[in-house]
């Protein structure tokens, strides 16, 4: 994964920020009204279009690019890596947010899938995002479970 961390990004700048939202604005808009898969790329002070060359992109990939823009404009880190990567039991354990000592333990439980290189551990990082969700989604339901209760018992939540 570290090859991948080097494309984490994050706006550290205000121009930066402005410039990212300026952009996440007119893709939504491009996609909300004319469902537009062409983008035009201009350098500084370009002020024709008519020879400039157009991109076509699909509008899931013009989605995911004003989503990555709101999130920098919001201060939020951004990184992109491939569904299919392998990543380290270290790599993982980071991402979950857990020590690698317990990460093994839920590879040894059988609740994350894993396969061997040598003698290494590896994991999908497809498989450790679906973990954590399922986590989350365990975490949201008994918080609302809690939360209903508290409704029932007319707790003045």
């Amino acid at each position: 994964m570290s090859n991948v961390l080097d494309r984490e990004m994050i706006l550290d700048n205000k121009e930066d920020v402005e410039l990212a939202k300026a952009a996440q604005r007119c893709i939504v808009s491009a996609l909300d009204h004319s469902h537009a898969v062409n983008i035009a790329i201009m350098e500084d002070g370009v002020e024709r279009v008519d020879d400039l060359p157009l991109l076509k992109l699909p509008p899931k990939v013009l989605r995911l690019f004003a989503d990555m823009l709101g999130s920098l404009a919001q201060g939020k880190a951004v990184a992109i890596m491939p569904k299919e990567l392998d990543v380290t039991t270290q790599e993982a354990a980071m991402f979950l947010n857990v020590s690698r000592p317990y990460l093994v333990r839920l590879l040894e439980e059988g609740k994350i899938p894993f396969h061997k290189v040598g003698t290494h551990r590896r994991i999908r990082f497809e498989d450790v995002v679906q973990y954590k969700e399922q986590r989350q989604k365990i975490s949201q339901d008994a918080l609302q479970r809690l939360a209903d209760q508290a409704q029932e018992l007319n707790m003045g939540y």
